[in-house]
């Protein structure tokens, strides 16, 4: 399918919450193709539909622990258990990690590539992943997360960062096949 740029802090979309999915159909399958392709591209675990300028409740998530990737269209939890604090990053905010707070275990509810509803049981670091995807599309970034001093520590590196730099878009490389 498509790599495309990924949105950065800054961009409005990335604190819009996401429409509900109408109907699965091939432009939510494409969709989902192209944010695996993207996500790939810039090495990541998870990216959500917010993160390409799509407010739609589109993620993918694909931890490589030998589970196959994971669409999550209209997303909910429905349960959480135990609680783990874990460095996270996020593709739209790259070199910036911060200790956050999670669920250790998730059951979701999703809808599958196939427009039928189905729950999925997580744990670990799939858990996490798709805890944070589904807060990207709430809107809600790992940053908030975070103590106010850490927040404030992490976003003037970010300027520091971004110092010179125009727009909030990044452009991603396909990635290589191996």
């Amino acid at each position: 399918m498509t790599v495309r740029p990924i949105h950065l802090l800054g961009s409005p979309v990335l604190r819009e919450c996401a429409a509900e999915v109408a109907a699965v159909d091939g432009d939510v399958r494409a969709l989902v193709e192209d944010l695996l392709d993207t996500m790939r591209g810039d090495k990541g675990i998870g990216l959500a539909a917010n993160q390409l300028g799509i407010t739609q409740r589109v993620a993918v998530v694909d931890t490589n622990d030998g589970q196959p990737p994971l669409a999550l269209i209209n997303p909910v939890i429905l349960e959480r258990a135990g609680s783990v604090i874990q460095e996270e990053g996020c593709l739209s905010i790259p070199e910036i990690y911060g200790n956050v707070e999670r669920a250790l275990r998730i059951v979701v509810e999703t809808t599958t590539l196939d427009g039928a509803r189905t729950r999925v049981e997580a744990t670990e670091l799939r858990a996490r992943a798709i805890q944070h995807e589904i807060d990207h599309l709430d809107g809600v970034l790992f940053i908030d997360h975070l103590s106010p001093l850490k927040r404030r520590l992490l976003l003037n590196k970010w300027r520091r960062l971004r110092k010179g730099k125009e727009g909030f878009l990044k452009e991603v490389p396909a990635a290589v096949e191996g």
